[in-house]
């Protein structure tokens, strides 16, 4: 069966991409109420973190370390949240799990960047974010946002 999530992901239906590895794809997601939020998505089918190869651990360990460091350069956040969760691929019959990272930037105070300001009301809690709508940003404004992030991300 073909995995719906990667054709997705191929598709950019969860955001843009930013760059890629050997092992994972980089992407911008397109709910920035965290700014700088991405995935970074596993470039093979694999549903548990048990089945990770050790090359894509090594290299999933280089991903983490250059997008904080790009991310921290660009948006300066307090600290970084980093979740595997794939619950929503159990709400499918059948479920079609892909796995993936969701990177969260948190922020302790706000940030503003072009003029937006970017609050982060559930810092120093333990749910990765509020159930709050998305917040709309043009093609233009996560366009900004992703060359912002590529002019310090080393990959």
């Amino acid at each position: 069966m073909e995995c719906e999530y990667f054709e997705k992901l191929k598709d950019h239906q969860f955001g843009e991409l930013l760059a890629e590895t050997d092992h994972w794809l980089i992407i911008l997601a397109p709910d920035q109420r965290n700014l700088g939020t991405c995935v970074v998505a596993l470039k093979r089918d694999e549903t548990e973190l048990s089945g990770l190869k050790d090359s894509e651990w090594d290299d999933l360990a280089r991903v983490v370390k250059k997008l904080e460091s790009a991310i921290r350069k660009a948006f300066n956040p307090t600290h970084f949240n980093w979740g595997c969760l794939m619950n929503s691929s159990y709400r499918e019959d059948p479920p079609c799990p892909h796995l993936h990272w969701h990177f969260i930037p948190r922020y302790q105070e706000p940030v503003e960047f072009r003029g937006e300001r970017f609050d982060d009301p559930c810092f120093g809690m333990s749910t990765m974010h509020d159930r709050r709508k998305m917040v709309p940003l043009s093609d233009e404004f996560k366009n900004a946002i992703k060359i912002k992030i590529l002019e310090n991300l080393e990959i």
